[in-house]
């Protein structure tokens, strides 16, 4: 199975892309109003955090029942249901590369943007969404161990008591994460929108 573990790169590569983008920003300002590669990007971002916050979640709720299957011994269902989240995951990682992709796009037009404090809405948004990428490496490396370890608990591997019980939680913080950024990153959007509709 494919691992984020090589797309922790991106993180970096999108960093220094803000970082340069906001400072070109602070300096300039070189047309009026906000660049139509920055709409673009900007919605399919936001629809692509949405999918993945839905993925997320729905790989939360499933681990539930596969914990419920694990306690009444019903290895074989379980197992199957690991399965196919450990299918959703690649899920993530597809959508975690598509988002990388729209960061980057709305990081390169933000000297675009001719308002200065439209500028910090948008930057705000952006670090927002990029760290929503970079929790998602997290929660994919987490959520793959936890899968590793169920596996190996149908099949007859020992495990640490309390092991699973502490992976899921660690799971479940990530997603709380994944959603928080995901909340930050449309609040700062809708500052934008309300910067820019006064101009």
């Amino acid at each position: 199975m494919p691992t984020l573990s090589r797309k922790t790169k991106i993180v970096s590569v999108f960093l220094a892309f803000i970082l340069v983008g906001a400072g070109t920003a602070w300096f300039s300002s070189r047309s009026a109003g906000v660049p139509q590669e920055f709409t673009q990007a900007r919605v399919q971002g936001a629809l692509i955090a949405q999918s993945i916050v839905g993925l997320s979640d729905q790989s939360t709720h499933d681990l539930t029942t596969v914990n419920d299957l694990d306690r009444s011994g019903n290895y074989a269902a379980a197992l199957s249901l690991t399965t196919n989240i450990i299918t959703k995951n690649q899920d993530l990682h597809d959508q975690a590369l598509s988002l990388s992709s729209q960061i980057e796009a709305m990081a390169r037009s933000l000297p675009d943007i001719s308002s200065l404090e439209a500028r910090q809405a948008a930057l705000d948004a952006i670090s927002s969404r990029l760290a929503l990428v970079s929790e998602l490496i997290t929660y994919s490396n987490d959520l793959s161990h936890l899968l590793v370890t169920l596996q190996g608990r149908f099949t007859g591997t020992a495990i640490k008591p309390g092991e699973v019980t502490s992976i899921v939680d660690q799971i479940n913080m990530d997603v709380n994460a994944i959603n928080n950024f995901n909340d930050q990153a449309q609040e700062a959007m809708t500052r934008f929108d309300a910067l820019e509709s006064k101009r």
